[in-house]
């Protein structure tokens, strides 16, 4: 059970590759790499894959957005918003990597369930095509066409920062997500259109007034790839129990975010976590959403990760400390990978 394999709900493979030179980059994650995931990296930890979000960095000094975060009270305001364009050649760019991805036999971009099982029993890294933040989708969805053809399966309506469909919760702690405003009209035309095409609509990030109008909107399953307790950590980046209960109520998914930040309860981006903590989001997460509801969403090559994990490699460690916390065989399986193929077969068959 220690190399049980785990499906993951988010990681920024893509945009460490775009920074680091972009298409030319590809061919380092066949090998050794200085970032969280790779292919040698994921066989010895037992990683099966995931969603491989494209997501368009705003200007930034990350050493100093880390700084900030290390404070015992921060608020960092919301990136400014991204103009259209600018974002499309992103996303173009970054989808053009996954497709190399696939090209040099290091992932399988899957639309289908049994593509997943597929992957995890071969050994393959399955990948969902996901976006996160819609700037580049335009209100009359050509975009959105042209990308579910292209393999799309998963979208978040915003990061961090304002979108025409909607407004993201900044990274402030301690905080609620009730900051801003609900969808636009173009937003809840967003949720019924992804709807229609079977996309999954990620919920991580969204503030929370946008959270309700998509569970009053959407006929799929709520979910959420990589938030956290906001009762054990009282970020804005995490999930309030009434949030938690509706996301149950509409039978969806929570995948647990490793980011250090919306873990420890003093909100640090700090990286001496012990795993133990980990296992208090996760039985709080289960104690609210059920044994069926709950996985892993571990935001790996876009944030720090507990020391002790350090990478994809570290997964067995976790493995093993949800063994000795009293997870049977079952759960296990459910957590690491069974959940997501559960919510994925009703969001993508609907």
């Amino acid at each position: 059970m220690n190399h049980l394999p785990i499906f993951d709900g988010h990681n920024d493979v893509l945009t460490r590759l775009i920074m680091a030179g972009g298409l030319s980059e590809a061919e380092s994650f066949v090998a050794d790499s200085d970032g969280h995931v790779d292919v040698p990296k994921a066989r010895a930890g037992g990683f099966g894959g995931g969603f491989f979000a494209v997501w368009v960095p705003s200007p930034s000094d990350e050493d100093s957005l880390y700084s900030e975060m290390d404070k015992p009270a921060y608020d960092l305001p919301l990136p400014a918003a991204i103009d259209a364009a600018q974002a499309m050649d992103v996303v173009m760019a970054e989808t053009a990597i996954l497709i190399r991805l696939e090209e040099l036999g290091a992932v399988k971009i899957c639309t289908s369930t049994a593509e997943i099982r597929t992957c995890l029993e071969n050994g393959t890294i399955a990948a969902i095509l996901h976006i996160e933040g819609a700037e580049a989708i335009d209100p009359g969805f050509h975009a959105l066409d042209v990308l579910y053809r292209t393999g799309l399966r998963s979208l978040g309506p915003v990061w961090s920062r304002p979108t025409i469909f909607g407004e993201g919760v900044p990274f402030r702690y301690p905080d609620s997500p009730d900051i801003g405003g609900g969808l636009t009209d173009h937003g809840l035309r967003l949720i019924e259109k992804c709807n229609d095409l079977g996309i999954l609509i990620d919920l991580s990030h969204l503030n929370e007034a946008g959270f309700w109008d998509v569970a009053g909107h959407s006929r799929h399953p709520l979910v959420a790839t990589h938030s956290n307790a906001h009762a054990i950590c009282p970020h804005a980046r995490n999930l309030t129990d009434k949030q938690l209960a509706a996301i149950a109520d509409s039978d969806g998914m929570v995948g647990l975010n490793f980011a250090t930040a919306f873990l420890r309860d003093d909100g640090r981006m700090r990286d001496d976590v012990p795993l133990e903590q980990m296992l208090r989001h996760l039985d709080h997460l289960i104690g609210i959403l059920g044994e069926d509801r709950v996985g892993f969403g571990s935001d790996f090559d876009g944030a720090m990760v507990p020391a002790e994990i350090a990478d994809a490699s570290g997964l067995p460690k976790l493995r093993e400390a949800m063994r000795r916390h009293g997870y049977d065989d079952a759960l296990m399986t459910k957590l690491c990978h069974g959940n997501w193929l559960r919510v994925l077969d009703l969001t993508w068959s609907a």
